[in-house]
């Protein structure tokens, strides 16, 4: 009996390098996890964002070198009534 059915856990990055392939989370300027897929970065960059609406949080393209902030949406119209 083998204990290698473990589940998948998001890559942490190592501090002293930076990535050249993926999505890497990044939160207040210092890089945390990372994703295979853009989706997968934005989406929790998203929840991350709306959590916790003072932190700077970022998505990493490594391929391409850059940055895209993730900012929260204005707020839904109230209707008046």
């Amino acid at each position: 009996m083998t204990m290698n059915s473990k589940p998948d856990k998001p890559v942490i990055p190592r501090t002293d390098t930076i990535p050249t392939d993926g999505y890497v989370l990044a939160v207040d300027g210092k890089l945390k996890t990372k994703f295979t897929a853009s989706e997968e970065a934005a989406a929790a960059a998203l929840k991350l964002k709306q959590a916790y609406p003072v932190l700077q949080v970022q998505v990493f393209d490594a391929a391409a070198r850059s940055y895209t902030p993730v900012l929260l949406g204005d707020p839904a119209p109230k209707s008046e009534g």
